[in-house]
């Protein structure tokens, strides 16, 4: 049979290194997971129960396509705790992880041949559902001067119907403060271009607080998930605010699309929002790892690196290692045991010469995988 044109795009290499690593395990090997940008720990104990008392209850059918209603109004509220923002509940999408938000957004804000602008390195799928969708991603080679973040001056003559921002980002961590952000929402606006706000690594932050970009606009979309600061990656359920006159479009489709997000997943997200203390003591172990990467690896010998802002990874420039940082990633797979992922995925035109290391696992293990890079890199 034919393949359309649409499906050719490129593998998320990050999970063929996740392959790898089951492959070594599966032989025997313990492997230090620095790979995936994965929670080390479960979903709150509170989200659990729930659950488990929710399937005691009775049948977990569909659900309306935006979402229960108890949840939306949950995370509205939560806008008026983290951001003072009052946000009406009405606004909010509940969706099938992070993932089914990008689909809806890139679906009911472009059309097919449309410009969308992302920020390199940023996350990989972003240009890859793009493209699938027709779009044409558009790579900003963001500088370390900037943080390794867009400003307005990359959007300059590229005639953009669209710009997706992630702050803190993917894989650099870094953020943007008020002022940045506005600049860009200002920039993109001001050109015609539709305003993507990724805000998956909220609650991930270990100064100031991420700044949301509801607190500037509200014409923009906001895509936020549970994935990572509620730890829970694999329930596969996230959200996105969107302008009051963009509901009804984004409902069509979600219908469409998807039918509902998961009826479980939802009942757990809901109890998961007000676990705050086990969520936060998650948060010290994540500052306690950054702390120890931020040292461990210049000691190792990779020592140009953005300091994260939030998030849970660090970026290293690897250029005075290596032309080839898939070469460079198997090798230390092979010879330390410890996996971690090639900037290839993160940016086409660089990512030669960038490694990306997460510390979202057990502190234990960001230790001994310290360990084995400092001595991989001491007999290379």
């Amino acid at each position: 049979m034919r393949r359309a044109r649409r499906s050719k795009v490129d593998a998320f290499i990050v999970m063929d290194v996740m392959e790898a690593a089951r492959r070594a395990e599966e032989a025997g090997r313990r492997i230090i997971h620095m790979e995936v940008g994965q929670p080390g720990t479960p979903a709150p104990a509170g989200a659990r129960a729930a659950l488990a008392a929710a399937m005691e209850a009775g049948a977990l059918g569909y659900t309306v396509a935006l979402g229960l209603p108890e949840l939306r109004a949950r995370i509205a509220r939560h806008y008026g705790e983290w951001y003072g923002v009052d946000l009406d509940p009405a606004r909010v999408v509940i969706t099938p992880g992070s993932s089914g938000a990008f689909i809806l957004a890139f679906t009911a804000l472009f059309d097919a041949g449309d410009r969308v602008g992302i920020g390199a390195p940023g996350y990989p799928s972003y240009r890859q559902i793009l493209r699938a969708l027709d779009l044409v991603p558009v790579d900003i080679e963001t500088s370390a001067e900037n943080r390794l973040q867009p400003v307005p001056g990359d959007l300059a003559g590229r005639d953009l119907a669209g710009l997706l921002v992630a702050s803190p980002g993917n894989p650099s961590g870094t953020m943007l403060d008020r002022d940045r952000l506005a600049a860009l929402i200002g920039a993109t606006q001001q050109a015609g271009g539709q305003f993507i706000s990724d805000e998956i690594y909220h609650g991930l932050h270990y100064e100031a607080r991420a700044v949301s970009a509801l607190e500037i606009t509200d014409d923009c979309y906001v895509i936020n998930s549970f994935s990572k600061y509620f730890s829970m990656t694999g329930w596969r359920i996230g959200w996105m605010v969107v302008p009051e006159d963009h509901v009804r479009t984004i409902e069509r489709l979600a219908q469409n699309l998807f039918i509902c997000p998961p009826h479980a997943s939802q009942i757990a997200a809901l109890a998961a929002m007000d676990c705050h203390e086990e969520l936060e003591a998650n948060r010290a172990i994540y500052a306690r790892n950054r702390a120890l990467m931020l040292e461990g690896l210049p000691k190792a010998g990779f020592d140009r690196i953005a300091p994260p802002d939030g998030a849970f990874y660090v970026y290293a420039d690897v250029r005075h290692l290596t032309d080839d940082s898939r070469a460079l990633a198997a090798e230390i797979l092979e010879r330390a045991g410890v996996a971690v992922t090639p900037g290839l995925d993160f940016d086409p035109g660089r990512g030669a010469g960038t490694l990306r290391f997460s510390y979202a696992r057990a502190t234990a293990d960001i230790e001994e995988g310290l360990a084995r890079l400092a001595a991989f890199m001491a007999a290379r």
